[in-house]
């Protein structure tokens, strides 16, 4: 007889084990699904091309963000770490699998690129030491909606660990009605085998109840961006840009 819940980490990997192995993408468990979906770096995937998002880009441009300190969560390939650096950013860049920070330095390398640091693992068991934070900027192009519902904790924590006071964080996620699963929260757990169907897709308002201690910037859905752009924009997502409340 098992009776070893007695913390909320101990609650969220009981949670973790209810879904299928195929359904992990965001525990260091899941790094081999991710080492596959990188290893052709020919594949047809938009976002696989070296080109920032266009959000992120306006952010910058317009002023709302100044070049700091920055985290990228999921980072992939890169391509956003990169123009962070680019534009004076100091750059922390995390993502599952080692496939795609491979490729992520090999960018870096062609880009002549510097200040950015890639670290391999799960960005929420990442020892404090190996992050430079607090951050100025916490850049996440979609890696928030792989997550099954109870890791908002884990990820609301991180925000809260590495989001520096008066720092703005940023993500690209699902938009409902245009890609991802629209199951409502507790419904993933009455499954059979719960999965969590490719992703899960958000609503503005669903994003502004789960980050809800951070001011909204601006919430919008991304721009479609020609193949010719020099930018990434696709319309089945949300792009959301909050602030957090500088120290009185």
């Amino acid at each position: 007889m098992d009776r070893n819940i007695r913390s909320v980490d101990d609650v969220l990997r009981l949670l973790d084990g209810l879904f299928t192995p195929e359904a992990d993408r965001w525990s260091a468990d899941g790094s081999a699904w991710w080492d596959g979906f990188y290893a052709d770096r020919q594949r047809p995937v938009p976002f696989f091309a070296a080109k920032p998002d266009e959000n992120l880009v306006s952010y910058v441009g317009r002023g709302l963000v100044a070049p700091g300190r920055a985290l990228d969560l999921g980072c992939g390939p890169g391509r956003n770490a990169v123009r962070l650096a680019a534009l004076g950013f100091e750059v922390d860049a995390v993502d599952l699998s080692p496939v795609a920070v491979a490729w992520a330095r090999d960018r870096t390398r062609e880009a002549g690129a510097y200040g950015i640091r890639f670290h391999c693992g799960d960005a929420f068991a990442l020892a404090p030491t190996a992050l430079r934070g607090p951050y100025d900027l916490v850049y996440d192009s979609g890696c928030f909606h792989h997550l099954p519902p109870h890791r908002r904790v884990s990820y609301l924590a991180l925000l809260d660990r590495a989001l520096a006071p008066g720092g703005h964080f940023a993500l690209t996620c699902f938009a409902a009605g245009a890609m991802g699963s629209e199951l409502p929260d507790a419904d993933f757990y009455r499954r059979e085998r719960p999965a969590l169907d490719g992703g899960l897709a958000y609503t503005p308002d669903s994003l502004r109840r789960i980050f809800a201690d951070l001011t909204e910037i601006e919430l919008r859905r991304m721009h479609d961006e020609p193949p010719q752009s020099p930018h990434f924009g696709e319309p089945f997502l949300w792009t959301a840009l909050f602030r957090r409340q500088a120290t009185p």
